[in-house]
């Protein structure tokens, strides 16, 4: 067992790096105080290959394993949380087409979704339907070579500023759970497609949420996403490296918070001493770096047990989420508390880091639904001894 970065990423780690310092740390926080949604940003990260990270290579992606793809994660993560995640985001819901689609979807979608040319927003939340996502209530009605489809959904990360909508609707009758669930591929300004206000938020500031709403809004059959029926496992495969995606993301502002952190101690004097002499802030720092790299390799696990696809591979991607969003807001939440006054003050991060790193508990699946995930597996027999 190897825990050290292969030569390929070590060079896919000095590449992100290189342009997240470059394209996003120094606008970072322009575009949280301005709310900008950086298009530019995004399309210039597809040049790179980031905007389509585990797509095909004959799809125009850089067909990389979930190994490869939190290494670089990370690194971006690092510079800006925010646009990272929704990197993220269009690159689960661009696999998604790329690995269920038809070949002619395909052809027709993925390329320009891995380019970066176009964006995608994930869509499977609803008003009524946020961890009950099985109850989603928005319909796909079938009328000769097309769907008709009338619904709402909520949360939608980049809505009405991306191209493509990558939607579960109910296909199946209204008690129909989750086998009465399709996945379809929506162009965001259909006709009958809408959107509510950009969603005030916490944090998350440099991508728009927003409300959709589907009223009448026909596609072409050929717009359906595998058969009728698959959709919600399909969202579901989507989300365990969706999971593991933002988890990474919080791997990044928690580094970025962990260095900041560090270097203040050395920097800052009270009572005569850099902080860095204080035994207690000592400790502090010591177990910030521990449970960061604990969720680091929580987080590398689940990406090699889905990359080998491992039977377990939905647990650990559920457990190494739950546990790296957790520790992680822990860690920002100790830098800018070691910070003091500094650290609640916009001229440093800490707080943005803290905005941003806290609605990663929720979105993906809440951490609440993380353990139920985690605790119903582990009741089956055998599963507890197959992950030892």
């Amino acid at each position: 067992m190897d825990f050290n970065l292969t030569e390929d990423q070590l060079a896919f780690r000095a590449a992100a790096r290189a342009f997240a310092e470059k394209s996003m740390a120094p606008h970072a926080a322009r575009w949280d105080a301005e709310h900008i949604f950086p298009v530019d940003v995004m399309k210039a990260a597809g040049e790179m290959g980031f905007m389509g990270m585990y797509t095909p290579e004959a799809l125009g992606g850089m067909g990389l394993s979930r190994m490869d793809t939190s290494v670089i994660v990370e690194e971006l993560a690092m510079a800006c949380p925010s646009t990272a995640a929704f990197m993220t985001i269009h690159n689960m819901a661009t696999w998604m087409v790329a690995s269920f689609g038809t070949d002619d979807l395909k052809q027709a979608f993925v390329p320009r979704l891995a380019s970066g040319e176009w964006l995608a927003s994930y869509c499977l939340t609803e008003p009524g339907a946020g961890s009950d996502a099985a109850n989603l209530r928005t319909r796909a009605v079938r009328d000769g070579d097309s769907y008709v489809i009338n619904g709402s959904k909520m949360f939608i990360s980049g809505a009405g500023a991306t191209d493509i909508l990558v939607l579960m609707a109910r296909t199946g009758d209204a008690d129909s759970g989750a086998k009465g669930i399709s996945t379809f591929v929506i162009p965001a300004d259909a006709e009958g497609v809408s959107y509510g206000k950009n969603e005030e938020k916490m944090g998350w500031h440099s991508q728009p949420t927003r409300l959709v709403t589907l009223e009448d809004v026909r596609i072409p059959a050929t717009n359906r996403v595998g058969q009728e029926g698959d959709g919600f496992a399909i969202a579901m495969k989507g989300l365990d490296g969706g999971r593991l995606n933002i988890a990474t993301c919080s791997l990044g502002g928690a580094q970025a918070a962990l260095l900041r952190a560090r270097n203040y101690l050395h920097e800052r004097q009270q009572f005569g001493k850099p902080l860095a002499a204080f035994q207690a802030l000592q400790f502090k720092l010591a177990d910030m770096a521990t449970n960061l790299v604990a969720a680091r390799q929580m987080v590398r696990l689940g990406a090699f047990k889905l990359d080998s696809g491992d039977p377990e591979a939905t647990l650990h991607c559920a457990m190494a989420k739950r546990f790296a969003t957790d520790a992680c807001f822990e860690v920002v939440n100790e830098a800018l508390q070691l910070h003091g006054g500094y650290g609640y003050i916009r001229e440093y991060p800490l707080e943005r880091y803290v905005r941003d790193l806290r609605v990663h508990q929720i979105l993906e699946g809440t951490n609440e639904i993380m353990r139920l995930i985690i605790a119903r597996r582990l009741l089956d027999d055998g599963v507890a001894e197959a992950i030892q």
